[in-house]
């Protein structure tokens, strides 16, 4: 798992990598109670905008750690957004991406680098 300085996270399997908010921005953010999922099918650069959590406190935008396109997004958000808070790194997964850029990867953190910035 690697991890950007705007508290995303990303797991790579074959080309795809499932991308998700760390358990530190669900806990900044508090309760989700909404979730604007990207459209499957678009094309993404590492760094825009691809998702926006909106909560009890705030509404943020999470960016993508990597270019590519989105395959597939994690549609029970639709229903229980709250999934983000519970297993903000595993359940509440966010989308995956085809990558197109796997070098971009290496300019990301990994655990023990992000755990320094919190």
């Amino acid at each position: 798992m690697k991890f950007t300085e705007t508290h995303e996270w990303i797991e790579v399997e074959n080309g795809i990598g499932t991308v998700g908010v760390t358990d530190y921005a669900q806990g900044e953010l508090g309760d989700i109670v909404y979730v604007e999922l990207p459209k499957v099918g678009k094309a993404v650069n590492a760094g825009e905008e691809a998702a926006v959590l909106e909560s009890t406190k705030a509404a943020a935008d999470t960016y993508t750690p990597v270019s590519g396109k989105i395959v597939e997004v994690n549609t029970a958000l639709g229903n229980t957004p709250e999934l983000i808070n519970g297993s903000p790194e595993k359940e509440g997964w966010i989308y995956k991406i085809e990558l197109s850029n796997p070098q971009e990867l290496d300019s990301l953190m990994d655990a023990e680098k992000y755990s320094q910035l919190n």
